[in-house]
């Protein structure tokens, strides 16, 4: 979980390994958001999203202010912690910068905030998930998540970060965790800092183009 080599994996693995939801039997005061599906107090849902259809393509020319397209859900509270989570899975490096450094938290709040049915769904597993998180954090470290050192972190997320090797009481953390997981590699391998971490080198604009090599032509048989 330290590592993006060791991230990018994982992300792939969660999507194919993604746990069935199941009921948890245990700490009862953390799973009972999971079992009603209620947000616990300080949740923001004050907006239900609709839409009809997908409307219209964005100007891909024109600078959107964050909220532009609907009404955003994270508050201050529920961005520390966010921006605390996106930061122990992907951290500053030598390399690059931390996820909440390069807008990770933006991308995930606009994500969450969409009017559409799978962000709807990943809307209300993520403030589940984060209300399971300052749960933990106050039951074991009597502080919020995003208030706590990084190993106190790590002890709340390493038992759910492996989506093969969770006990079954924490099958729908897991399940939570997986989803932002995704949600942050997807929010910080989509910037310009993300792309030269993984050393991608399209996407830049060129001033001529001569076609591709003669030798890898030939070697697809196609000269």
């Amino acid at each position: 979980m330290t590592d993006r080599r060791t991230t990018l994996k994982l992300v792939i693995a969660a999507a194919a390994a993604m746990p069935a939801l199941r009921t948890r039997a245990a700490r009862a005061a953390s799973a009972a958001t999971f079992q009603s599906g209620q947000p616990a107090a300080g949740d923001v849902q004050q907006y239900v999203p609709v839409m009809n259809g997908y409307g219209p393509d964005p100007d891909l020319i024109k600078a959107y202010e964050k909220g532009e397209f609907w009404p955003l859900t994270l508050d201050a509270q529920q961005r520390q912690l966010a921006a605390a989570l996106s930061d122990l899975i992907i951290p500053a490096d030598e390399r690059s910068p931390s996820a909440s450094a390069v807008g990770a938290v933006d991308f995930i709040d606009e994500w969450i905030s969409a009017p559409y049915p799978a962000q709807q769904a990943d809307r209300d597993t993520v403030l589940q998930g984060f209300t399971w998180l300052d749960g933990e954090a106050r039951s074991r470290f009597e502080r919020p998540f995003a208030q706590l050192s990084e190993p106190q972190q790590r002890a709340i997320c390493d038992p759910v970060c492996d989506p093969s090797r969770v006990a079954a009481d924490l099958q729908e953390p897991a399940r939570f965790f997986s989803v932002y997981r995704n949600l942050t590699a997807g929010g910080f391998y989509t910037t310009a800092a993300g792309r030269k971490d993984l050393q991608y080198i399209g996407n830049v604009p060129l001033t001529h183009f001569d076609g591709p090599p003669l030798e890898l032509l030939r070697k697809l048989g196609l000269a």
